[in-house]
């Protein structure tokens, strides 16, 4: 006996709560006052239970500890203590449980023993025996014997059955476990909760049926019956009851395991005659073999060829209007590896679709190597619920699935049971290759959706190119009219966008995502490229008529990959390079050549101050250069400023190079480029206008001057002029096409004050020299990027940060330098009208001559 006592704060007695336990309430109140009711509860947790079992009933009762729990709660029975009890037919026991709550610490079996093979078959519903048994987790046990030859059939309540997977538990706890017994082996039929479909299961010999109820549910049926005996000549049959559109799921016996060896087995599905339904095999796995084959069969009725026979790797009928049977056939498996026959399947019954007797035309006869699919939304990432609803593709009434794929080279009829296609998308391939660059140079490919898709009334959600060519072949896209631009600058307005990725075995660059409307006209790419059209919205059809990306094979570029930029007047580029944001890749060159329109000047300005790269072995280098005679190079390393906001008045190349990085640094290069009209030098126009009259004024005089020379005038030398022809007449083969092309070799007219200066400048000191650095480029202007100088440069290549307006500092390199006096400015001025006029004659000599007759 325990006493508890409860304060109270109210004086209403009445509304004194009474505590119970275990079905027994006891209130005793032994205090009263106005402000505070003290209650003293008197309760008796030793509540008894008596479990009385006849004799005939076959029944026996085991109580007994949860797995894993100490034994903090006991059973008391006549003064003795113990952790389990065991009740059996013909006993009558009364107990107690030593703690309050007994629902957390024991569990509770009931099994009664039926025979239908010598005995009376108790037909008719099964009850839950017997009665008045403590609140436990308790499973009720029916273990029914009964001949091979008369099969047993369970008839489930109104609220049928749900198969559900090993392992799984249902929303109320309230769980069905049904086994056959053949020949002294259980073969596990599988694991039902209540609200389904599974009205009767039909099976051959014994039955085991296990019901589990939690503590806290009174129950007082069993929720089944067994309705007669009846030869059946396979393991079992499932019949399900399908009244309106609705989704099931159902297993094989045994499963995950293997189905037994040799056996047979039927599901019946009851379907109105009104709907339809279709069949999905969502996992399976088959068996070794020795004879005979595995095997699912349909009875269709109407069908004219049943059976129907087919394989479990096949596609399953679809569209099936009325009830029909489905067969699970096993094979003679080898003994010493059997292997596993399993199978795990779907039924979807639905309404006839509107468009069901609609075809739609799909004509790929004409493509090559090009795959479409129709699938869900999501597919394949996501798989949808068994319960949502689906829709089906048909390539004929009966050949029906979620996924449809075609192939190039074959005309299609389809239809969809579907009542909204909005669910579908479309995914489709296409591979383009070029082995030998001798067929593949002249061709231009298009990469355009096929029209046999977009009449489809189905959103096409991705388009994939997969362009294929040996090492020494390169591709190249365009986009003459629409032009690309990169999606992360935020003004992609349109539908659908381009993924560009170049890969190789060893690496991958992620060129980038394109929409059009941008100023790219041109992409160069080395490797293996896809690209990839990823549709957004619904205006795709619409916006896609006027595609216009091009592509074709071209011989071995320089760099990974290299951008063609041609913009509209006034606008501003944004550019980056590959892989953004997350780096380049190591040892990767990229270049932009971007398109200067003759009466405009681009403004390049980096979007930071540092490519943000720590360089582990090698150098990164951004290179920027001008295409035309003279124009400065500048190089800038890793380590070095990018370049202050530069204005270029021509075709200019950007180039970046990377190196291999250290851990957790990476190159990432963005920059803008702003177009706009050319200032007008009203200085240049009035120089022109007075040039003129001065060159009149010279012409009216010059016969009547006479030049002297000046004894304090230094002599003239040779020196390096790039724009004279020195081929001597009638020796024109002598040279060949070499130096006489390149001009390497041209001399002009250089002071020989200038060029011995430093001597001068140790007599008196009164002459200093100007003097510059010769830094060669590769290659003629234009025909390539501009190249980074080699890893032998280190300390000596700087990179000018300031803006065009600064002269370039002085650089020392690792190579020859060759260092020239610079002209003073009238004769650099005659130089160059030397130049305009084509004279080729020696400068030198020509200035002698001239000195001479003037004497």
């Amino acid at each position: 006996m325990t006493l508890v006592r409860v304060n109270w704060s109210r004086t209403d007695s009445a509304q004194i709560p009474c505590v119970c336990l275990l079905g027994t309430c006891s209130k005793h109140i032994f205090m009263l006052s106005k402000q505070t009711t003290s209650v003293l509860y008197i309760f008796s947790f030793l509540v008894s239970f008596t479990i009385a079992l006849h004799k005939a009933d076959n029944t026996t009762v085991m109580i007994k500890l949860k797995p894993g729990l100490s034994p903090s709660c006991r059973i008391r029975m006549k003064n003795v203590i113990r952790s389990e009890l065991n009740i059996k037919a013909g006993e009558n026991v009364t107990f107690t449980f030593t703690c309050s709550t007994p629902e957390k610490y024991f569990i509770m079996e009931i099994q009664k023993n039926i025979d239908c093979v010598s005995g009376l078959c108790p037909f008719g519903d099964v009850h839950l025996y017997p009665l008045g048994l403590p609140r436990l987790n308790r499973t009720y046990i029916w273990d029914v014997k009964a001949s091979t030859k008369a099969g047993l059939e369970l008839k489930f309540s109104t609220s049928w059955l749900r198969q559900i997977e090993p392992g799984k538990t249902c929303p109320d706890s309230v769980s069905y476990n049904i086994s056959s017994c053949i020949d002294k082996a259980m073969v596990n039929i599988g694991t039902f909760c209540r609200n389904g479909s599974v009205s009767r299961i039909k099976l051959l010999g014994g039955v085991v049926m296990s019901l589990h109820l939690p503590w806290h549910l009174p129950f007082t049926t069993s929720g089944f019956n067994i309705a007669n005996r009846a030869s059946i000549k396979r393991l079992c049959i499932i019949e399900s009851i399908l009244k309106g559109e609705s989704s099931i799921t159902l297993m094989s016996p045994n499963y995950p395991l293997g189905f037994p060896e040799d056996e047979l087995m039927t599901w019946q599905f009851v379907i109105p005659s009104n709907m339809r339904a279709s069949m999905f095999f969502h996992n399976y796995s088959l068996s070794n073999c020795e004879r005979k084959e595995e095997r699912v069969e349909y009875y269709i009725p109407g069908s004219p060829s049943n059976p129907e026979v087919f394989k479990l790797s096949d596609s399953q009928p679809a569209n099936i209007a009325g009830s029909f049977n489905m067969s699970l056939q096993g094979c003679d498996q080898d003994a010493q590896n059997p292997g596993i026959l399993r199978l795990l399947f779907q039924v979807v019954v639905q309404h006839p679709q509107v468009d069901e007797n609609v075809t739609h035309l799909v004509d790929l006869s004409k493509e090559k190597n090009m795959t479409v699919t129709l699938h869900p939304e999501g597919w394949p990432s996501r798989i949808p619920l068994m319960s949502e609803p689906i829709c089906l593709i048909c390539k004929d009434p009966r050949t029906c699935d979620r996924v449809l794929t075609l192939t190039s080279g074959a005309v299609y009829r389809i239809s969809f049971l579907c009542k909204d296609l909005s669910q579908l998308r479309i995914t489709a391939e296409k591979g383009i290759g070029c082995m030998d660059i001798r067929w593949c140079q002249r061709k231009i490919y298009s990469l355009s959706v096929p029209k046999a898709i977009t009449r489809l009334s189905i959103r096409l959600h991705k388009f994939i190119w997969k362009l294929l060519a040996t090492d020494m072949i390169n591709v190249e896209i365009k986009s003459p009219s629409l032009k690309l631009q990169h999606s992360t600058a935020g003004r992609c307005n349109a539908s659908y966008r381009y993924s560009i990725v170049s890969a190789t075995s060893e690496t991958e660059l992620n060129v980038g995502e394109f929409c059009p409307g941008g100023s790219i006209e041109k992409i160069q790419m080395r490797n293996n490229i896809t690209i990839a059209l990823k549709t957004f919205g619904k205006g795709f059809i619409n916006e896609s008529l006027p595609q216009d990306l091009k592509m074709s094979f071209v011989p071995h570029i320089k760099d990974e990959c290299t951008f063609t930029v041609s913009p509209n007047p006034k606008t501003e580029v944004c550019l980056q390079a590959p892989n953004w944001p997350y780096g380049l890749p190591p040892s990767v060159s990229i270049s932009w050549f971007i398109i200067v329109p003759s009466k405009q000047t681009a403004r390049l300005e980096f979007s930071k101050d540092r490519m943000g790269v720590a360089c582990e072995t090698g150098r990164a280098f951004v290179n920027i250069k001008e295409e035309t005679l003279g124009a400065e190079e500048i190089v800038c390393r890793e380590d070095e400023l990018l370049p202050q906001p530069r204005n270029m008045h021509h075709n200019f190349w950007v180039n970046v190079s990377n190196c291999k990085p250290v851990d957790k640094t990476r190159l990432t290069l963005q920059f803008q480029v702003t177009f706009a009209d050319k200032p007008v030098d009203l200085g240049i126009i009035l120089g022109v206008v007075a040039g003129a009259g001065v060159l009149t004024a010279i012409g009216l005089t010059v016969y009547c001057v006479k030049k002297k020379k000046k004894k304090t005038q230094n002599p003239m030398v040779g020196v390096y002029n790039a724009n004279v022809n020195t081929q001597m007449p009638g020796k024109k083969g002598l040279l060949g096409k070499g130096r006489q092309n390149n001009e390497s070799h041209v001399y002009a007219v250089i002071d020989d004050a200038v060029v011995y200066g430093h001597l001068l400048k140790e007599s008196n000191g009164s002459v200093a020299p100007e003097v510059d650095v010769y830094r060669p480029f590769d290659g003629p202007i234009g025909s390539l990027p501009p190249s980074p100088p080699p890893f032998s440069f280190r300390k000596d290549i700087k990179c000018s940060s300031n803006t065009e307006e600064e002269p370039p500092s002085l650089m020392d390199t690792d190579q020859d330098t060759y260092t020239f006096a610079h002209q003073k400015a009238g004769q650099s001025d005659g130089a160059a009208n030397k130049k305009a006029k084509g004279d080729t004659s020696v400068p030198l000599l020509e200035n002698k001559e001239q000195d001479g007759l003037v004497e």
